[in-house]
């Protein structure tokens, strides 16, 4: 009888686990662009006002214009824990062919 309280126990919990993770996605983060050639130059930069950071090794991840298929939208800088050794490259756009790619904001090694 043990044995077949444990099957009982087991799929009840798959099921369970089934129902709840059935509707999970997986997406890219917030402000993901997906890096295609865009057509439309993005605007200028907007002026954020940076402040002094809120905790000793955190570094500003200034804000840049994100693609979304269909206009530019701004995302906003925000603070974040630093890497000791490296430095913060913003996100930038270049031009490319007949049009503008973003380069992705990333670490670079000082």
């Amino acid at each position: 009888m043990r044995s077949f309280n444990g099957i009982k126990i087991l799929a009840a919990t798959a099921l369970l686990s089934a129902t709840l993770l059935g509707g999970c996605v997986v997406a890219p983060a917030p402000g993901y662009y997906g890096g295609g050639v865009v057509t439309v130059a993005p605007p200028a930069a907007r002026v954020e006002v940076v402040g002094v950071a809120p905790t000793a090794g955190y570094v500003w991840f200034p804000g840049y214009w994100n693609w979304t298929g269909g206009s530019h939208v701004w995302v906003g800088g925000y603070w974040g824990p630093g890497r000791p050794g490296y430095y913060w490259a913003p996100h930038a756009w270049v031009r490319y062919g007949g049009g503008w790619r973003m380069a992705p904001g990333h670490w670079v090694r000082r």
